[in-house]
């Protein structure tokens, strides 16, 4: 089993690929949190193998966070997109197995 953490802070409009696809491993949880006081507002935009964010997951407003577990998760590439207008600082957890 193997745990992976990253702690990134995205700028308005920056991207970043969040986890690489497993090439040897399973992928069994993932969750990706926005850090912020619940009064901010922001957009970020979270995709799957598409770093052009033509099909997107979306956390607005309240939403601070996606999670996704068990045997049938996606096992691309994990891609995140800022498209607030502030700095936004993230934690993100994959498990691969």
């Amino acid at each position: 089993m193997v745990q992976t953490v990253k702690s990134p802070i995205l700028s308005s409009g920056q991207q970043m690929m969040f986890f690489e696809k497993p090439h040897a491993l399973l992928r069994i949880f993932i969750k990706i949190t926005a850090l912020l006081p619940l009064t901010g507002s922001y957009e970020t935009k979270i995709s799957f193998d598409d770093p052009s964010f033509c099909d997107f997951y979306a956390l607005l407003g309240p939403t601070l966070y996606f999670e996704a577990k068990g045997d049938g998760i996606f096992q691309g590439d994990v891609w995140v997109r800022n498209v607030s207008n502030i700095s936004i600082f993230y934690t993100a957890t994959e498990i691969l197995v």
